[in-house]
């Protein structure tokens, strides 16, 4: 079985395609970070636009490396949500077109599903249902128990901003331009105060949701009160970067406490900061995994993977019509 992927669903344009092994036969990847980057964050229309130039381009390269036609596929995997409802449209219109002319499967991925599958391509870590999954993305940030394919549990989430939009807005305030995640773990480094004063917002609330707003808030604020030299400006960076951080893994960990569960998967674009995995190798009682860096931001390796998954469980869309879903629960 040969699976073509499609991700499309906010400013990256991804194909790829897997066998049934989950062996990788071809993969290409289009950012649009610098289209957006004047604009200090990603402009919807823009990106449709661009996905519409690039997506048929990738399909013929990642088909060519395959050395594979189109007839050779069995399914296509696509993202369906969530995410920008122009961008998915352009991904769900070519993949179920490819689809219904070669007559075979479709199947509509959830993205964050697949952000929390992709590890199972590494055989090595011996990961397997159930487990704890901490989604950190763009848009996202939750922590799920996911029992099965397909069965998965919200066991908190942002009340409000996300991390990846926390890290975006304070970029952007410290003018580091987008997007704003490496921009604030490259500037961390360079801090000499290791300046370690910020709250770490709902810390001891009983809860396992989350709440970025007030951190943001406060790291301007605290930015304004400095002479905002290069110095000061790495020292809030830092700040902000361990308050997140410690936010985050004070979560996981009162997650692991109340589910039992001892296996977390550390997964979506947050999920590449150094930091952030430096840390969490203090967690206690788990064995934390994450997915290869290369594999961290939206990619079509993992829309087929997840693809692939239901393939194998025999789960096809089998739609007569083409829909997307920008706002999405992973539990539905």
């Amino acid at each position: 079985m040969k699976v073509l992927g499609i991700e499309s669903s906010c400013d990256e344009t991804g194909v790829a395609i897997i066998d049934e092994s989950g062996k990788i036969l071809s993969e290409r990847l289009y950012s649009q970070i610098e289209l957006h980057a004047e604009y200090g964050g990603v402009v919807p229309e823009l990106a449709s636009r661009d996905h519409i130039r690039k997506i048929t381009p990738l399909l013929k390269e990642t088909l060519e490396q395959a050395n594979l036609g189109l007839d050779e596929l069995d399914a296509i995997a696509y993202t369906a949500g969530p995410g920008l409802v122009g961008a998915l449209f352009v991904g769900a219109s070519v993949g179920q077109s490819i689809a219904w002319s070669l007559d075979i499967p479709s199947i509509p991925v959830h993205h964050m599903e697949a952000h929390l599958l992709v590890p199972f391509l590494d055989q090595d870590t011996g990961l397997c249902f159930p487990f704890l999954c901490l989604l950190v993305s763009g848009g996202h940030t939750m922590i799920v128990q996911a029992n099965a394919l397909g069965d998965y549990q919200v066991l908190g989430q942002s009340r409000d901003d996300a991390v990846g939009e926390a890290f975006d807005k304070v970029a952007k305030q410290l003018d580091l331009g987008y997007p704003g995640g490496p921009a604030i773990e490259k500037l961390a480094k360079q801090s000499l105060s290791n300046r370690d004063d910020f709250p770490r917002p709902m810390k001891d609330h009983p809860s396992l949701d989350f709440s970025f707003s007030g951190l943001k808030t406060h790291t301007l604020l605290e930015y304004k009160k400095t002479k905002q030299t290069d110095e000061e400006k790495a020292d809030i960076a830092y700040a902000f970067q361990q308050a997140v951080t410690d936010t985050l893994f004070f979560k996981c960990q009162k997650a692991i406490e109340q589910t039992g569960l001892d296996t977390l998967v550390v997964a979506g674009g947050v999920s590449a900061n150094r930091g952030l995995r430096e840390k969490f190798k203090q967690l206690a009682h788990a064995n934390v995994i994450f997915p290869e860096m290369k594999l961290c931001t939206d990619n079509g390796v993992m829309i087929a993977y997840a693809g692939l998954q239901y393939a194998l469980a025999g789960k096809f869309a089998g739609t007569n019509e083409i829909k997307v879903y920008p706002r999405w629960s992973l539990q539905q």
